[in-house]
């Protein structure tokens, strides 16, 4: 049940409570109401009147309102309600509106009948009839009481305790009193049920009026009626006893006569009594009582038509629901919305509909629900292999049927420093640093026709801007449909590797070979020189000695070359110990003293390092290569310099990550060329070098497990600006946690 239909029902069911008990109280209340009660209360009823009314034809007419917009905004179901709902409002009206006249003059009419003059007439006589018959036992009582007080008067000097109780049997009295002259008593009989009454002194002015008129008499105790009609209402005569003495001394004596009232009369009377004062009451509330009994009558008229139209909405509203429930559910299912739709609970065909129709929904949904799951496994799975993808190393180009380039990984840009992802869905061809390189990748593709469509070759790619060509390891592979998949890696490192492994091989074998021969042919020409010096003159002995002295300046020049080619063919292993790097550059820069006051070398340490892990003697090496390497570079220039720095490394959260050993320069810094094979043997920019200061230094670095990076110093870090200088940085990352005592170079030196 929805909200508007629930709201719908506690309003018509609290209107419908709250009018009924009001006329059953207003019904009820006239037979029982106090006197003025209409009267007193009239304007709160009519406006309780008015208010219930009100409240009903508000809803009534919200529920009109609410009708008439749904019909014109043209909501299905909408006339078919309003149809309905006047059909009943018909229904209802038409009766409610006839027996509203009839009950109108039927109410008019027993109103008046019960006023009639008749009964009027009847009550009053009623009333004087029941008053003399008071009257009557009242005047009896008093006249008898007389009579008995002239008997005592005439008695003299009987005993007055056993005349008084014949007389109160004679008069059936609850009790008989003779009092004195000032009203208390002399002598009582009876009055053993209320003694208070009996034994009180009479008042004065009772005495007077009984003592001027003979005898008096009156009935006592009706100011309670509910203590009268248990026996308290009394007649009271008092009457003066007449004396037979003249003397100046005698005092007044009085009979005082109690008397209890019949109960039967005594109810009768106060019944007719109290009928009057109602019948009284009700007349002066008459127009009263007719304005509160219309009024109800008109608020239960308007509640039958109020009953009737809520009636038409709910009867209207259940069988149009199911209609509008299916009108709903098409128009949500046409919008893709799939969600469970409400059902009836009839057992009508109807409701039956309804039930099918969610059933249809249901199973749409569950496919819709599946088809969603599908598409979201293989979206996470897409993503997942892109994520895989983007963070390959190796390079990924996917082809489409066409040839078209529609998968391109970071990798394939970074290798191949090409901006591809400019030409995605573009053949290979269509990029002009390329279009060998497709035609190759092509040519392969069309000779493996008989190997599945896969293959592995490597490719060395010549880059316009870049002076050394790619070595590139590519494997093709054809998948389904006409796609085609290429995998690449650079391996130019690899290619440096080997070639540096090759190197050394033969600067090994090199060193063998030229090493031996080399002291002889030296010793032998001076030898010569020695001989032959002394028996040549003039010209031929300076040949002599210009020749030797040549001889011996290449074989020391050849026995240097051959102590570098078994240092980098031969690097002794690292004895790896704790050491004070700040102290071991301190040791090397002593070797330029002179660089340092001229101010062409500059260290700057920074205290307190913690020690590394390392071979004090490669290090020594390493320092004394780079600097002397950075020292060259700033030679021709006059305002050259070169720092040398240690530093801390930190990570994002502050903790120590290492120790970082940087040198740099302002000199001409390294060609681009030189950078990228910096560490092969024999690649150098000096005239005079080997190339294999930076390959020794290279190995000596891999075997501490540091890391070493070249990098060209820009003016304000504009990459796109001429170099103004060079950086080789070292990062060790191996640190000690204790010193060694027995390593020299770890005593502190001076920058």
């Amino acid at each position: 049940m929805s909200r508007v239909r629930r709201w719908a029902w506690l309003v018509s069911l609290l209107a419908v409570a709250g009018a009924s008990g009001l006329l059953a109280f207003l019904l009820s209340i006239g037979a029982t109401a106090e006197r003025g009660f209409f009267e007193r209360h009239y304007e709160w009823l009519l406006g309780l009147n008015i208010g219930v009314a009100g409240v009903l034809a508000t809803v009534i007419i919200s529920a009109g309102v609410r009708l008439v917009l749904r019909v014109r905004r043209g909501k299905f179901g909408s006339r078919l309600l309003l149809k309905l709902a006047g059909i009943f409002a018909l229904v209802g009206v038409v009766p409610g509106v006839l027996i509203y006249t009839v009950s109108y003059q039927f109410v008019n009419r027993s109103i008046e009948s019960w006023f009639d003059v008749r009964l009027a007439s009847a009550l009053e006589s009623g009333l004087k009839l029941g008053q003399g018959t008071l009257d009557g036992l009242v005047n009896e009582l008093g006249s008898k009481t007389r009579s008995a007080a002239e008997r005592l008067g005439e008695q003299g000097g009987t005993p007055m305790t056993l005349a008084l109780e014949r007389l109160r049997d004679q008069l059936s009295a609850r009790s008989v009193s003779l009092l004195g002259a000032n009203g208390q008593p002399l002598v009582v009989v009876g009055g053993a049920e209320n003694p208070a009454l009996t034994l009180s002194r009479t008042s004065s002015n009772l005495l007077r009026d009984a003592r001027r008129q003979g005898v008096i008499s009156k009935i006592e105790g009706l100011e309670d009626e509910a203590k009268a009609l248990e026996g308290q209402a009394r007649i009271r005569a008092l009457a003066l006893v007449p004396s037979n003495d003249f003397s100046l001394g005698a005092s007044d004596r009085y009979l005082m006569v109690v008397q209890g009232l019949p109960g039967s009369v005594l109810a009768n009377a106060l019944a007719v009594q109290n009928a009057n004062v109602e019948y009284q009451q009700r007349s002066l509330e008459r127009d009263g009582m007719r304005r509160i009994y219309l009024g109800t009558l008109t608020l239960v008229l308007i509640l039958a038509v109020f009953a009737a139209l809520l009636l038409a909405v709910t009867l209207g509203d259940q069988l149009a629901q199911p209609l509008l429930l299916l009108a709903d559910g098409m128009r949500q299912v046409a919008q893709g919305d799939l969600t469970a739709k409400p059902t009836i609970a009839s057992r009508d065909e109807l409701g039956g509909l309804t039930r099918s129709f969610a059933d249809m929904t249901q199973q749409l949904a569950d496919a819709r629900h599946m088809v969603e799951q599908s598409v979201t496994q293989l979206e996470s799975a897409r993503t997942h292999l892109q994520t895989i993808l983007d963070n390959l190393t190796a390079g990924v180009i996917g082809f489409d049927a066409r040839g078209g380039m529609d998968t391109i990984n970071p990798g394939a840009t970074r290798i191949l420093r090409l901006p591809l992802s400019a030409y995605q869905g573009q053949r290979m061809e269509a990029v002009p640093e390329l279009q060998d390189f497709a035609a190759e990748v092509a040519q392969r593709f069309a000779s493996s026709v008989d190997n599945d469509g896969t293959w592995q070759d490597s490719f060395e790619l010549k880059l316009p801007g870049n002076a050394e060509a790619l070595n590139l390891l590519v494997r093709g592979a054809s998948l389904p449909e006409g796609e085609r998949l290429i995998v690449f890696d650079d391996i130019s490192e690899v290619v440096s590797a080997q070639r540096s492994a090759a190197w050394s091989e033969v600067a090994r074998r090199l060193a063998h070979e030229i090493k031996n021969p080399l002291t002889p042919i030296q010793l032998s020409a001076e030898r010569l020189q020695h001989k032959l010096e002394a028996k040549l003159e003039g010209p031929d002995q300076a040949m002599l000695v210009r020749s030797v002295g040549t001889i011996v300046n290449q074989v020391q020049a050849m026995k240097q070359l051959v102590n570098e080619f078994r240092d980098y063919a031969r690097l002794p292993a690292a004895q790896l110990k704790p050491l004070d790097l700040n102290a071991l550059v301190g040791e090397v820069l002593l070797l330029y003293v002179s660089a340092q006051e001229a101010g062409r070398l500059h260290a700057e340490l920074s205290p307190e390092l913690p020690l590394i892990v390392g071979d004090a003697t490669q290090l020594r090496q390493v320092i004394h290569n780079l600097v002397q390497n950075a020292l060259d570079a700033v030679a021709d220039r006059e305002q050259g310099h070169v720092r040398v720095r240690t530093l801390k490394s930190v990570g994002d959260t502050g903790e120590l990550r290492g120790l970082r050993l940087v040198i740099s320069d302002n000199g001409p810094g390294f060609a681009e060329k030189v950078l990228k094979r910096a560490f092969e043997p024999y690649v150098t920019t000096k005239s005079k070098g080997t190339g294999l200061g930076l390959a020794v230094v290279k190995k000596i670095a891999d075997e501490h497990g540091a890391r070493i990076r070249l990098s060209n110093l820009h003016p304000d870090g504009d990459e796109s600006l001429p170099p103004n200088g060079a950086q080789v940085s070292l990062s060790f990352s191996k640190l000690a946690t204790a010193p060694s005592p027995a390593e020299p170079s770890e005593a502190p030196g001076a920058a």
